[in-house]
Order: C-alpha cells, then sequence, then structure tokens
C-alpha cells in the first residue's frame, strides 16, 4: 500500500470514527432558584428509567445507579424497590422510596429518536509536481478523496430530579445524544453529562 493510498485510508477511519461518537448537548434545562448547592456524598437516591420494556427499564435503572453511585451518591435501581406492576403509581412510588431511605429520585426518560444524513466532502490532496517519477506514483496511488454520505441517530432524553423529602423538582432537562451506540452508554453520557451541567449551574456541588 503506497503512503498516499495509506493517509487516505486513515483519514476516511479517523472521519467516520468522529461521526460515531456519541456527543451529549442540551436543548433546555431548568433548576429551581431556592435550592442551595446539593453535595450528593452519603445520600442515597432512587434511580428511574422510564421504559415500557421491562428489560430496558431494569438495565437503565441499573447503569444510572451506577452512575449516581460514581457521582458521591448511593444509587438504588428503582426496580429493586418497587415492582413493575406499581409503577403507574406515584404516591405508592414515592412512599417506597421514602421507606427505602431514598432522599431523591433521578429520572430519565426518551422522548425522542431521530435520523440525520450527512454529508462529508470530498477533498483533493496536493501532491508532487515537479518531477515525472515522483507524479507518476502519487497520480496513480490518490490524488482525490471522494466524499460520502453518514447517518447519525439522535436520542432526546428528559432528566428529572426530585427532592423526595420535599416532594419537588430541582431540576429538568431535555438533551440530545449523537450515536449513543448502546443503552448503557446512552443513559452514562447523559448522566454525565447532566452532573456537569447541574456543576455548572450551581445545583450540584462540585465533587474533589
Amino acid at each position: 500500500m503506497s503512503k498516499v493510498i495509506f493517509r487516505t485510508a486513515v483519514l476516511a477511519l479517523l472521519a467516520a470514527g468522529i461521526a460515531g461518537c456519541a456527543t451529549t448537548t442540551f436543548t433546555s434545562t431548568w433548576r429551581d432558584p431556592a435550592t442551595p448547592p446539593i453535595n450528593p456524598v452519603g445520600k442515597t437516591v432512587c434511580a428511574v428509567f422510564v421504559a415500557r420494556d421491562e428489560s430496558k427499564r431494569r438495565a437503565g435503572e441499573d447503569q444510572l445507579a451506577a452512575d449516581l453511585t460514581a457521582h458521591g451518591a448511593k444509587g438504588i435501581a428503582a426496580y429493586t424497590i418497587l415492582p413493575d406492576a406499581m409503577r403507574g403509581d406515584g404516591e405508592a412510588a414515592r412512599a417506597a422510596f421514602r421507606a427505602a431511605g431514598c432522599n431523591g429520585a433521578v429520572t430519565m426518560r426518551v422522548v425522542g429518536k431521530d435520523k440525520e444524513l450527512n454529508y462529508t466532502p470530498g477533498m483533493v490532496m496536493p501532491g508532487p509536481y515537479r518531477g515525472f517519477g515522483p507524479y507518476w506514483g502519487y497520480g496513480w496511488g490518490a490524488a482525490y478523496s471522494p466524499g460520502y454520505l453518514s447517518t447519525d441517530t439522535i436520542i432526546s432524553v428528559e432528566t428529572l430530579v426530585y427532592s423526595l423529602a420535599q416532594d419537588k423538582l430541582l431540576w429538568a432537562s431535555t438533551s440530545r445524544t449523537t450515536n449513543p451506540g448502546n443503552l448503557d452508554k446512552l443513559v452514562n453520557e447523559v448522566a454525565v453529562a447532566t452532573a456537569k451541567e447541574m456543576q455548572k449551574q450551581g445545583l450540584l456541588a462540585a465533587q474533589p
């Protein structure tokens, strides 16, 4: 493989890799202005992933609970406290979470899934034209890298943070994540991005 062809292949792989990486951005955020910065350390927080599919619910709550624990809280998956048959009863859920010692609850819900078509234009690489020999190898190798189409999957997620003791909404946000890959990666990326945004807006105390 010539150096030019190898370089072209590497550039194409890098471009494809960049397109495939998950990224999370916020389309809307809200925080309760009356609530001072919250330190999650030592607090028990219930992780809720709203999904009709029980297997997806459990997988999402397990991942969210792990992310909450990684940020200093004690994360507990809601399904370990509240059976699937009772998930539609808000008062029963709050009572069960409080009885389990939960100070707060974080809920995630997928609210949208979109496809986005992107075009990456081709590019012409400068070649060595001074000598016939150098140009010959270059010209037959690769002088033009063609453009290509790629499709991104964009998942919109609603994230809410509640104080169970006060029965009060503390944080609400809607985010968009591009190409998350799977449910665990989606929940993890949204959780990490949300924690950073909450710290930025002064609702979540920065961790050492």
